[in-house]
């Protein structure tokens, strides 16, 4: 399964801390988001998001692994989870 993924999912170009996906530009080192060369005004935990969707690329993730982001136990409802990604895409 890795192997077929491998070869169907474009690899990310990492160099240190900055990851290139096509026209997105992630730097964790200075905590920016480009899309085509124009800084995303992504929150901190759309940020935290971002880089753990990467981190996690090829995964299915489903709500409960995501609230990891929140780095507590998050015992509300998914909906906060939703919320952030909904967010997340939009500044994408």
């Amino acid at each position: 399964m890795k192997a077929v993924l491998a070869r169907t999912m474009p690899a990310p170009v990492a160099e240190g801390n900055v990851y290139t996906f096509g026209n997105l530009v992630i730097d964790t080192a200075s905590h920016s988001v480009k899309v085509a060369g124009q800084e995303a005004p992504l929150t901190s935990k759309e940020f935290d998001l971002l880089v753990f969707l990467v981190n996690n690329k090829g995964i299915a993730l489903p709500a409960r692994k995501l609230q990891k982001v929140w780095n507590y136990d998050y015992y509300g409802e998914d909906r906060t989870v939703d919320t952030h990604v909904k967010m997340l895409r939009s500044h994408l």
